[in-house]
């Protein structure tokens, strides 16, 4: 048998290159930054331990979470932990944004979130720039779970402006929190609602890719992408099933409401979307398609190695600027005419007061003069009648 036949029947290797890469990768392990976003009390900080299975975030005190409101500012907290199971090591990062929504005024309450998000694409960019690149630190956002609160209607105007500008940045998965608080039926209406409101505003949302080689892979990847927003529900607590199983979920009057059963949440679905078959995905998307498209257009914009320009120097708020010096403008300038108005008004005034004061004086002096004639008058006629009286 010839060499070409026989490296034709047992191959060269080629085959073997998944199984290198994978070795490669589970040596390296991987960066994992989660980001959620959405109003206080909404359960974020119980949804990230129970995905997790282990306590990445402590519970605040909700005295001092209101206490803390009462700033109006929203935060960006940084929690870091790492993960391992079967000898591959995930450096994972949560992003949490306390203050996000809770108050009366909520305008612009979402500039730190996307500030954040384009602060890492930025950091990473520079670091790219630099000569040596071994040691890069990366905190870009691969996903980010909006909580959107049950309210069973549709989405608000501020879910709306704020998801708008996650989607073009960052993967951006809605999430319906505390979904055992409306009925099945209601629940789907929401969802329906909610993916309505999503198509219309076109905002963009994370689609896994739903082909796959395996006819099984493909139906489970159709399926969870069908469940989207998830509706979840969060508990970190025990709790034991009429069928005496130990599981994790809250206990109600009429049951229980499991986290891992399907028939009650999709937080399965949102698990393995995130963890169990497309963690990867996630990444890769944040490198090839939010990365970029940051990095190109900072790129079109400005020189090579040049710094991004500070917040004054963003041309969006230079129109802004520009727009409140010519409103500014236009009032003082409304309040000169005003002033000189009511200048001319008080000239106009004095000056009639002044003829009015000077006709006064004249007819004093009419009166005055009228008056000594009469004296004059009556002075000479008593003269004469004391001469004829002598």
């Amino acid at each position: 048998m010839s060499p070409s036949a026989v490296a034709a029947t047992n191959g060269i290797g080629i085959a073997n290159l998944p199984n290198q890469r994978h070795k490669i990768v589970a040596k390296r392990g991987t960066n994992f930054t989660l980001m959620v976003v959405g109003e206080s009390g909404l359960g974020k900080t119980t949804f990230i331990n129970t995905l997790f299975t282990t306590t990445i975030k402590e519970k605040k005190n909700q005295a001092k979470r209101h206490a803390k409101q009462t700033e109006k500012t929203v935060e960006i907290e940084i929690t870091k932990a790492e993960l391992e199971e079967k000898m591959f090591n995930v450096k994972l990062t949560v992003i949490d944004t306390p203050g996000f929504g809770d108050y009366v005024n909520n305008r612009e309450s979402w500039l730190p979130i996307v500030e954040f998000i384009d602060d890492q694409h930025e950091s990473y960019m520079r670091q790219e720039q630099q000569p040596l690149r071994k040691e890069k630190l990366d905190m870009r956002v691969h996903a980010c779970l909006y909580f959107i609160r049950p309210t069973g209607h549709t989405l608000k105007p501020l879910d709306i402006e704020i998801m708008k500008r996650l989607g073009s940045r960052v993967n951006l998965i809605p999430v319906i929190a505390k979904a055992d608080t409306l009925t099945p039926k209601d629940l789907e209406t929401f969802k329906r609602r909610v993916r309505e409101v999503i198509a219309a505003q076109n905002i963009q949302v994370y689609q896994c890719p739903t082909e796959s080689d395996d006819e099984t892979s493909t139906k489970r990847n159709m399926d969870i992408m069908a469940a989207m927003p998830f509706a979840i529900i969060g508990s970190d607590e025990d709790v034991i099933a009429l069928d005496g199983r130990k599981v994790k979920g809250r206990q109600y009057s009429w049951g229980i409401a499991e986290v891992e059963n399907e028939d009650h949440c999709d937080f399965k679905k949102l698990r393995a979307l995130l963890i169990r078959t497309h963690m990867l995905d996630l990444v890769s998307t944040t490198e090839e398609t939010h990365y970029e498209n940051y990095r190109q257009s900072q790129m079109e914009t400005r020189k090579f190695g040049e710094p991004k320009p500070k917040k004054l120097d963003n041309p969006k708020f230079k129109e802004e600027e520009e727009a409140l010096r010519k409103r500014f403008t236009e009032q003082v300038k409304q309040e000169e005419n005003r002033f000189r108005q009511w200048e001319q008004h008080l000239i106009a005034e004095r000056d009639r007061l002044n003829k009015d004061l000077e006709a006064e004086h004249s007819h004093i002096k009419t009166l005055e003069a009228e008056l000594e004639q009469v004296q004059a008058g009556t002075s000479r006629g008593r003269k004469f009648f004391i001469l004829l009286k002598y």
